[in-house]
């Protein structure tokens, strides 16, 4: 099983969250590329953001950018974990 190019656009997306503040949310301009307006839109419709273009995090959508940022954080190479 491989994760598809939408999954990976999406988790690119919650991985821009500010996990540190629930009043810290984001906006994806009309004018970003395709994939991140279209990906902002499919984790909107899976309820994981507030609006359409982003917003805030709900408690589902917390839940995957937590899960999605400590994997990319399991990823990085050592010496990157050891600084965080």
């Amino acid at each position: 099983m491989h994760y598809s190019q939408q999954q990976i656009a999406e988790m690119d997306i919650l991985i821009q969250y500010n996990l540190e503040s629930t009043q810290q949310g984001i906006k994806v301009h009309s004018k970003a590329d395709k994939d991140k307006i279209e990906a902002v839109q499919r984790l909107f419709d899976k309820g994981l953001v507030t609006q359409i273009d982003g917003g805030y995090l709900t408690d589902l959508g917390r839940k995957a950018a937590e899960h999605a940022q400590a994997l990319i954080l399991m990823l990085a190479p050592q010496q990157q974990r050891m600084a965080s």
